[in-house]
């Protein structure tokens, strides 16, 4: 059995103009904060966990794919997670993922649990394996002091063997 763990980090800036558009954060809509600025929905949980993906697989989702989708129009952020988890060999196995967030605001307390059950559901394990925290860093950076937020995230991945963790290409 091999274990992998990959290691995923995003950041986004509040935008400063009404939009109209909503703060997402792990796949759910929170009504309580600013959205953020970015070309998709700015998801800094999601786009951790694809880059956590990408480390384990060596894919580039976080970057040309997820730009290419941007251009098509296609902005939610769960998108280029589930075309991250193509890459994953056939039979591996995501068995925890672990969330830090920073921020000053919103207080994201009321929305952890709808945000680790929108995680589970996405990466198909239980909302226990899904570990959530967040934080203001004291208000030591900008994040803290309410610019934006910022996201870490780490994936553990089971498999049977060593077979290359990167797919040429994934399944249609």
């Amino acid at each position: 059995m091999i274990i992998r763990v990959g290691f995923g980090h995003d950041s986004h800036a509040f935008e400063t103009s009404p939009s109209g558009r909503l703060l997402v954060l792990g796949g759910v809509s929170i009504p309580d904060g600013p959205p953020l600025r970015g070309n998709s929905d700015s998801d800094v949980i999601l786009h951790a966990i694809g880059r956590a993906l990408d480390s384990i697989t060596g894919a580039r989702v976080m970057g040309p794919i997820s730009d290419a989708l941007c251009r098509q129009g296609i902005t939610d952020s769960r998108v280029y997670v589930q075309k991250a988890l193509e890459f994953l060999p056939s039979g591996a196995r995501i068995t925890h993922v672990a969330i830090a967030v920073e921020g000053r605001t919103p207080v994201l307390e009321p929305w952890i649990d709808a945000i680790r059950s929108s995680v589970a559901g996405l990466l198909g394990i239980a909302p226990q394996d899904v570990g959530i925290t967040a934080t203001s860093g004291d208000f030591l950076t900008a994040f803290g002091q309410g610019q934006g937020l910022q996201a870490w995230a780490l994936v553990t991945v089971v498999m049977e063997s060593e077979d290359r963790v990167l797919r040429e290409k994934p399944d249609s």
